[in-house]
């Protein structure tokens, strides 16, 4: 059986150390589009080693990119969770940045599968991930849903409604960052493998008419387009970062982001103007440092 309820839950977490480099930040940057524009700006604090600051997001890849090899068996293999790939959707993503990420660091994660929930055709696994540094201090906590096709019905609870509305009003700011062609096939180099991003014809085995961008690179963008746009380019104030991966969007098109300023906290709602509105991130909540 693909789901074992007990098996999941009821695991040791799985512990193992990282280390990442500069170069694996900046490839990252790189891979959000930073330094698009180097004749006009080569935002080197996303591009250059000197003074380089890292994005919160480097979170979600860091240890998987250039300096960790790609001998990663691709797929869905947790404890009680064996799935296809081509079953397995990424639905959501919540980071806390305990402290700011340094260019090059080590850590050691401890991840556990937090919550599976049945949604009767589906199912969703909860990944939470703590990272520490080698002096035991937090640096960062996420928490992954995986949205399993055709893996429900096994009698577990349906988990908790999460109602989201966004403010009735005209959003505070618009950011619009417009992706490459190429830009999925630059993202996977951190590590994802997945060739849902690069082969049309697993695309198409999918479902897709070609290969989407990685949801976790919308998130990327999403965050860098925050930092730069509202936070005056400073990584360190963003200090959160929690979304719904709400549909897909294909490398060459428009990210755009609207924002509702809420004290500490920034709603977000992110679309695709090309595709007449349609939803890409949703429930998205930014934590910032005023």
């Amino acid at each position: 059986m693909p789901i074992d309820l007990d098996t999941a839950l009821g695991a040791e977490p799985s512990v193992r150390d990282i280390a990442w480099t500069r170069r694996d930040a900046l490839l990252y940057h790189l891979s959000l589009g930073a330094g698009r524009h180097a004749d006009e700006d080569p935002e080197l604090r996303w591009t250059f080693e000197r003074d380089l600051q890292v994005l919160p997001t480097f979170a979600m890849v860091a240890g998987q990119g250039l300096s960790a090899g790609d001998g990663r068996r691709p797929g869905v293999d947790l404890p009680g969770i064996d799935v296809d790939l081509r079953r397995v959707l990424h639905a959501g993503q919540a980071l806390t940045a305990h402290r700011p990420l340094p260019p090059e660091g080590r850590a050691t994660l401890t991840s556990r599968v937090a919550e599976v929930w049945d949604k009767g055709k589906a199912a969703v696994a909860v990944l939470e991930t703590t990272a520490r540094t080698p002096d035991d201090e937090p640096l960062w906590t996420s928490r992954l849903q995986m949205w399993l096709r055709g893996e429900g019905g096994f009698g577990g609870e349906p988990g908790p409604e999460t109602p989201w509305e966004r403010p009735d009003r005209e959003p505070d700011h618009v950011l619009e960052t417009r992706t490459d062609p190429g830009q999925a096939l630059l993202y996977r180099l951190n590590g994802d493998l997945n060739p849902l991003h690069a082969d049309p014809e697993f695309a198409a085995a999918a479902g897709f008419d070609r290969p989407i961008l990685h949801g976790l690179a919308s998130y990327g963008i999403v965050a860098k387009a925050i930092v730069d746009g509202l936070l005056d380019g400073d990584a360190t104030r963003l200090t959160g970062l929690s979304v719904r991966f709400a549909g897909s969007l294909f490398p060459g098109q428009t990210i755009r982001t609207s924002v509702w300023s809420e004290g500490d906290q920034l709603v977000l709602e992110a679309t695709c103007p090309e595709r007449d509105g349609a939803p890409v991130l949703s429930h998205a909540t930014a934590q910032v440092r005023r």
